[in-house]
Formats: C-alpha cells, sequence, structure tokens
C-alpha cells in the first residue's frame, strides 16, 4: 500500500513539474488607481515575483481603475473578505489605527531622506503591523510625494486659507490642521472633488501633484502651491485573515515581494511626479512656492 503510495505521488509530481500538487493560492488585489501609475506597475511586479518566488503557488490577480470600488469600498471589502489585498492612502488609516497618525502631522518630516528612513525602519513596520485588530495588515509603503494645497487661487500664507474650504481625507489630525489654518476642512472620497471643485462646493484640495492629471483636477484648480505640508506614503494592505491563513514560508515570500515592489515604486514615482508636474504645467497649471514657514509656525499649535 505504501509503495502504491508513493507511486501516485511520484506520478502527480511528473504530471505537474516542479509546482506544488496542492491547491494554488489565488488572491485578489483591488484598487482605484490607472494602469500607467507608478504604485499599479509596482503591484504587477509585486505580482510577478510573488508568482515567480512561490513556483505558481500562489496567484495576485489585480483589478485596478476602481472595477471593485473605490479607496474605502476596497478597504471595507478587505475587513469583509470579499478581496485579499488593497492600497490605501496611509492618512485615513488612522481611523483605523492610531499608529499612522504620524504620517498625517504637518511638517513632520525633515526631507524625502528623513521620510524614507522612517518608513524603511523599525518604526515603519511597527505601524504596519498595527491595524491587525481593526481587521488588516500593512505589507509595505509606496511614495506618494508631498501634499501641497491647489485651488482657484494662489496660497501663499496662512492668511489665504482663511474661510476657504479644502476637501480632505477623513483623518481627524488633517481636519485639525486645516481648521488651524483658517481654512474650513470639507471630507470627501477622492472621485467627488472633481465635480465639487467645478461646481463650487470646495474651493480647493490637498494632494500630491498627480492629482492635477489623473483626476484632472487641474482642469478646474489652476493654482498648485507647494507647500508640502505632508508626506503621506500609500500602504500595500492584506486582509489580517487571509494572511493567517498562509503558511510561514508564503508569508515571507509575499512579504518579500512587497518590500521589493517598494523600492521599484520609489525610482517610478520619481520619474512619474515630473511627468505629471509636466503636463499639469500644459493644463494651465502655475506651481507657486508659498512662505512655507510661516505655514509651519501656525501648525506648530496643531
Amino acid at each position: 500500500m505504501k509503495a502504491k503510495h508513493l507511486g501516485l505521488l511520484a506520478g502527480l509530481a511528473l504530471a505537474f513539474g516542479t509546482s506544488s500538487v496542492f491547491a494554488v493560492e489565488k488572491m485578489r488585489l483591488a484598487h482605484s488607481l490607472p494602469e500607467d501609475h507608478a504604485v499599479h506597475k509596482a503591484m504587477v511586479k509585486f505580482a510577478d515575483l510573488v508568482k515567480e518566488r512561490s513556483k505558481g503557488d500562489v496567484e495576485i490577480s489585480i483589478f485596478p481603475n476602481g472595477v471593485l470600488g473605490g479607496e474605502r469600498e476596497t478597504l471595507e471589502q478587505v475587513q469583509n473578505g470579499a478581496v485579499d489585498m488593497t492600497k490605501a492612502s496611509a492618512s485615513p488609516l488612522e481611523t483605523f489605527s492610531p499608529d499612522f497618525k504620524v504620517f498625517n502631522l504637518p511638517f513632520v518630516f525633515r526631507d524625502k531622506d528623513h521620510f524614507f528612513k522612517v518608513l524603511e525602519g523599525s518604526v515603519g513596520e511597527t505601524i504596519l503591523a498595527s491595524s491587525k485588530k481593526a481587521g488588516f495588515i500593512g505589507l509595505a509603503y509606496y511614495d506618494s510625494g508631498a501634499r501641497s494645497f491647489y485651488s482657484k487661487k494662489a496660497i501663499n500664507t496662512p492668511d489665504d486659507l482663511k474661510g476657504v474650504k479644502i476637501r480632505v481625507q477623513q483623518s481627524p489630525t488633517t481636519i485639525k490642521m486645516i481648521q488651524t489654518l483658517g481654512a474650513t476642512p470639507t471630507p470627501m472620497p477622492y472621485g467627488e472633488v472633481y465635480s465639487a471643485l467645478q461646481m463650487g462646493v470646495v474651493d480647493g484640495a490637498e494632494n500630491n501633484v498627480t492629482a492635477l492629471t489623473n483626476g484632472r483636477h487641474g482642469e478646474v484648480a489652476k493654482f498648485y502651491s507647494m507647500t508640502e505640508h505632508q508626506m503621506v506614503p500609500d500602504v500595500l494592505i492584506i486582509s489580517a485573515a487571509r494572511w493567517d491563513s498562509l503558511k510561514k514560508p508564503q508569508q515571507d515570500i509575499i512579504k518579500q515581494a512587497a518590500m521589493d515592489s517598494y523600492k521599484l515604486q520609489k525610482q517610478l514615482w520619481a520619474d512619474f511626479e515630473k511627468t505629471e508636474a509636466a503636463k499639469a504645467e500644459k493644463l494651465g497649471v502655475k506651481f507657486v512656492k508659498p512662505n512655507k514657514q510661516a505655514l509651519k509656525t501656525r501648525c506648530e499649535v496643531c
């Protein structure tokens, strides 16, 4: 009987080559970004690395362009198990884990080198793991540039923000920052910002430069004031339950592939940001260098 079983296993191994005879772990990764975005390209690399290193035992299918919902919807789907992974901005993740609040603090990072040092160190890893009780954990960060104000007028000093309605993400810390600067924070989903700017529901918003092109916000907001008040990364997220269901070798492969895709995305983002800024200028957007120290001083009481 034992010989018969061994023969069966040998036959299966020959039939499937070097791949495992066990069921393939199939996972779904949904996000709302377009396929030419640096983050999407990094996710494609991530999925390819996972498949290659697991010898086909783990396959990740990517659903871009919001086909399965916007950022909030896909995050909820990860929590309830409908989707395995997604991408979320670290800003609203503060509502799930207070550790993410650090990314919403204004002017907390001295420069990009300081920012990357935090992401790649023990502090960054602790933050990624901190949301497990909320039903998900972070695998890696993706650079999302610095957030600045854009509107129908230039923002040079805090006085220019007085009474101005600014769209923000659902982050208590960001909301407080906007209030401290004298503006009126208006939380709303990213997908609604274009029409809100167009119809005057908000006077401006704050985001990285790619919002001017990918979100077409540069068509209705012609001044981009480079306040760079926050550096908020995107986070590659996986369901905590799905993560716990994986074998340790599979977890290690997925984690390392995520980190390797982050390194690629850093390079892609730098080029992507320059390209999108040039596109925005062609749309007629004027880039303004404001008095950052005046804004920083006002924010010290945030």
